[in-house]
């Protein structure tokens, strides 16, 4: 049996969270076997058609449908958003908040779907979102995903608030958290949503506006460590 976390993390950390139904029939298969094949499916974007369903169930084998009627049961009712919020609260004496990276990534997304349209310089259909790092590049929340043909700025008021909102249903305080972004997001209203936040935003200025006789903070040194979020984008792209 192949598996992508073992038995017990998978049941402590993830099925634990799962909620409790009580009309339809029970899955014949253990719940952290359906858990670890989905997390298969994500983790290697293999097609949900050629998922090796009997590599990964130890007994009486699902089928990719089945795999995926869960999947999509459990996105529809919002358990991994819920569980992901919990085990950022449980473990966020884990995360280093020294400082914070925020950047956009462009998902190829060729067979289409929900907020899909071309990108000229990834050549292809994309969905864009942006996604918060922490020091260590460790994932902390992301965006509503929009279509690929907007830029990192587009709607950032609202996607901002999502992005922060994750943490603070997490109960982790964004105040004072120093944020690095690259120039995209040199912007009068990203710096606003920011302020509103009390974020210390250090956004690397674009050269397109001129940096002469700005007050704008912006320290180099910490900016360099964005480096971070980009490895993060690159794993996750990968």
């Amino acid at each position: 049996m192949y598996k992508v976390l073992d038995k017990d993390m998978i049941e402590n950390e993830i099925v634990s969270y799962i909620p409790k139904t009580y009309r339809g029939f029970p899955p014949r298969v253990p719940l952290h076997e359906i858990v670890n094949a989905i997390l298969y499916k994500l983790k290697t974007g293999v097609q949900w058609d050629q998922l090796p369903v009997k590599a990964l169930f130890e007994k009486a084998a699902l089928s990719w449908q089945s795999v995926y009627y869960h999947y999509r049961k459990w996105c529809k009712i919002g358990f991994w958003r819920d569980c992901w919020i919990k085990l950022l609260n449980r473990y966020k004496a884990k995360l280093d908040l020294s400082s914070v990276d925020l950047d956009g990534s462009h998902t190829p997304a060729k067979r289409g779907g929900e907020q899909v349209e071309y990108q000229g310089r990834k050549k292809a259909k994309t969905t864009n979102s942006l996604y918060l790092t922490d020091r260590q590049g460790l994932p902390l929340a992301m965006s509503e995903p929009v279509a690929g043909n907007h830029n990192d700025l587009y709607d950032i008021e609202v996607q901002f608030e999502v992005v922060t909102g994750t943490l603070e249903e997490a109960e982790i305080s964004v105040e004072v958290l120093f944020l690095n972004a690259d120039a995209g997001f040199d912007s009068k209203i990203f710096r606003e949503s920011c302020n509103k936040k009390d974020i210390n935003a250090n956004v690397c200025f674009n050269k397109r506006k001129g940096n002469k006789d700005r007050d704008e903070y912006f320290d180099k040194e910490l900016y360099d460590e964005r480096y971070a979020v980009e490895r993060t984008n690159a794993w996750m792209d990968s």
